[in-house]
């Protein structure tokens, strides 16, 4: 790939492959001697650059990539910037592939960039640096760091470059905290985000407040977040409260639909060691759904009526997801006495948004039917572990009962142990036989 000016001469071709490496391909079909010469036929207007057009990016736009490439338009410009420039952009790690192509003309420079965009992007998540909104940071940020959109490549130094403007905001602000960020991931899984965050003064929540509702109206949320009264501002760690303390006081009257936006917090008082702020959980409740039927298929040892007895819902009620999720674990335990140990639920709602109501379809998978294994007891002295042994009345080849499981060791901690103590059970499935190993592990407190 070449480019000609009017005169017909070639000009350089630079490709830059897989973030890292640079192969540079320098087409010459002329000495160096003639495209000096040529060189200096050119006016100096046209080594300004006038143009760039951009292709091959479903992510960027061009007045972006031109500044993260470290151009701007009517800059004197020679080949060597535009190798820099690609260099610059295959650093960031939101491109496979960058290429470029240039011609000199009398009225100036004009460049054509080709990039592939990197395939594995994360949301940019910011823990704590309360002193500036959503909306500031991003603002900011972007003017600092062009390709900085909300989300970051898994790959390259634009994290890095994310982290230093914003230590450079702290910094402007007089702000004494230092910026620093976690790649997010599971098990040593791929990264799933990035998380920044500011070490110095400790942020302490003072209040509580909740948008979009009046909070008096559920008690439980209420208290909730007054236990978050005095503990650290972490906003990863308060989405967790969302979902595990918030939403439940509105899944259990119906409001199916309702889901908090991340929480905002507003500095209130500031002192040599500490930060104190509001917090403020956004939330859209949507409406309230009413319940019309339970629908469960799949069943095949265990009657439709005694597995709908264990569903306390009430048709033309508003619809407890709370109390729903309560009845499908008493299901499956019902199933675990069984020896259905590999029993599976799949809970699909239905919801007419037009009248507010929802159907719940509940389908089994019983599978098979496990039997008793082998026994094995940890954590206790030898005259303790025979007693329980002598007392377990589950045999090696009697159908599995998991419920008569969680009845021993509670027996066990009552009668045998009597003092504090911790247990754990795992039941251990051999899927190929259809037998449970079972360890019951015992320690102190």
């Amino acid at each position: 790939m070449t480019c000609r000016d009017r005169h017909g001469l070639k000009f350089p071709f630079v490709r830059f492959f897989s973030g890292l490496t640079l192969t540079l391909l320098l087409l010459f079909p002329f000495s160096s001697a003639q495209t000096r010469k040529t060189s200096k036929e050119l006016p100096p207007s046209a080594y300004q650059l006038i143009s760039v057009e951009l292709s091959g990016t479903q992510r960027y736009k061009t007045e972006d990539v031109t500044r993260a490439a470290g151009l701007m338009l009517g800059q004197t410009v020679h080949e060597d910037d535009f190798r820099d420039a690609s260099r610059r952009l295959g650093d960031t790690g939101a491109f496979t592939d960058v290429a470029y192509s240039f011609e000199y003309a009398p009225e100036g420079t004009k460049l054509k960039l080709q990039v592939k965009d990197a395939q594995h992007f994360v949301p940019a998540r910011f823990e704590n640096l309360v002193w500036f909104s959503d909306q500031e940071l991003f603002e900011k940020l972007h003017a600092q760091v062009p390709l900085f959109n909300g989300e970051l490549p898994a790959a390259g130094r634009l994290a890095d470059d994310v982290s230093e403007a914003l230590q450079a905001l702290i910094d402007d602000n007089k702000i004494p905290a230092r910026v620093d960020y976690i790649r997010v991931a599971h098990d040593d899984g791929p990264t799933e985000a990035f998380a920044f965050s500011a070490s110095g003064p400790r942020i302490g929540i003072r209040d509580v407040r909740f948008s979009g509702i009046n909070a008096t109206d559920f008690p439980a949320l209420e208290a909730a977040g007054t236990q978050l009264r005095g503990t650290e501002y972490v906003r990863s760690k308060l989405r967790r409260q969302e979902a595990k303390n918030f939403l439940p006081a509105f899944l259990q009257h119906g409001y199916l639909r309702a889901t908090f936006a991340d929480p905002q917090a507003k500095v209130v008082q500031t002192e040599e060691n500490e930060v104190l702020v509001d917090v403020t959980f956004p939330l859209e409740l949507g409406p309230q759904y009413k319940l019309t039927e339970v629908a469960i298929s799949g069943n095949k040892s265990i009657a439709v009526d005694t597995l709908r007895k264990l569903i306390q819902l009430k048709i033309d009620q508003p619809a407890d997801a709370i109390e729903l999720g309560h009845g499908i674990d008493n299901i499956k335990n019902l199933y675990g006495t069984r020896g259905y140990m590999a029993a599976a639920l799949n809970v699909a709602p239905e919801l007419d948004d037009a009248q507010h109501t929802v159907k719940y379809r509940l389908t089994i998978s019983e599978g098979d039917v496990f039997k008793m294994g082998d026994l094995e007891i940890l954590g206790l002295e030898s005259h303790a572990k025979d007693r329980l042994r002598n007392n377990w009345t589950l045999f090696s080849g009697d159908i599995y009962n998991a419920g008569y499981t969680r009845r021993f060791v509670s027996q066990a901690l009552q009668d045998v142990l009597k003092g504090d103590w911790n247990s754990d059970i795992q039941e251990t499935l051999d899927r190929k036989d259809k037998i449970v190993d079972v360890t019951l592990r015992f320690s102190q407190k």
